[in-house]
């Protein structure tokens, strides 16, 4: 038994936990809408949208906005792809004639589309994995399981993402950002823009501000798997102690 859950049930446990807590990290990042102001200040996006606004393309105007406007835009998104897409191509900013305009094009609503697709699945995959995870606690604490040592766990989770870190750098994280569009979006469906052609990438300095947010889910999700641990550590003992 003990083999087993060494080597088969800890390691299926903390995979739940992680797919669990990486769905709730996600959920209250995109209930603050990623902290994007932070990142605004931290990236310098107002620069960035001063430089490239002009030179759109496809729309006009985009410079005359301000950053109160450009927060609004990135939230209004950022709740539209949690809402199945609903509101995309409702999203827009007014001109300096004092008319609005839609701030995206066909081909970018098509792609956030796509995204808010990609994280309705993520949700179903998340929800059940929430559920697993939950089972497993009242099991654990009727088995009477101690947990792996903290060093142990810690030493696990640090060396996942360590690995993972090591490979995106060895890679290249432009190469792997690109290389992750390419395998999670339909064919013909396009997803690279450049600033010229895209007010919603001017507005998030694509791919800058993902690194941001990568680092800001980051943040919630150890702070989520520290709080998981040192809990579920006291109710394991406290449920000890009751049977004592």
């Amino acid at each position: 038994m003990k083999g087993f859950t060494s080597l088969v049930f800890w390691p299926f446990f903390f995979l739940s936990q992680l797919i669990a807590l990486s769905l709730l990290s996600w959920h209250l990042a995109a209930h603050f809408h990623f902290a994007y102001p932070l990142g605004y200040q931290l990236l310098g996006l107002d620069k960035h949208i001063s430089e490239y606004a002009p030179l759109n393309r496809n729309k006009e105007d985009f410079e005359y906005t301000t950053s109160a406007d450009h927060w609004r835009l990135f939230g209004e998104i950022t709740d539209a792809v949690q809402d199945s897409g609903r509101g995309l191509q409702n999203i827009s900013y007014t001109l300096a004639n004092g008319r609005t305009s839609g701030l995206m094009h066909e081909a970018e609503i098509i792609h956030l589309q796509d995204v808010a697709n990609l994280i309705d699945s993520f949700y179903k995959v998340g929800l059940v994995f929430i559920v697993i995870w939950l089972l497993l606690i009242p099991l654990v604490v009727w088995k009477k399981w101690r947990l792996p040592s903290s060093k142990k766990v810690l030493t696990g989770f640090v060396a996942g993402l360590g690995l993972m870190t090591l490979v995106i750098i060895l890679s290249g994280p432009t190469a792997v950002f690109y290389w992750l569009h390419e395998q999670i979006f339909p064919p013909g469906h396009e997803w690279f823009f450049f600033y010229q052609d895209s007010l919603m990438t001017t507005l998030m300095k694509a791919p800058d501000i993902f690194a941001f947010i990568s680092a800001f889910l980051l943040m919630i999700l150890i702070l989520f798997w520290c709080l998981a641990y040192v809990g579920l550590k006291r109710l394991l003992n406290y449920h000890l102690k009751r049977m004592q």
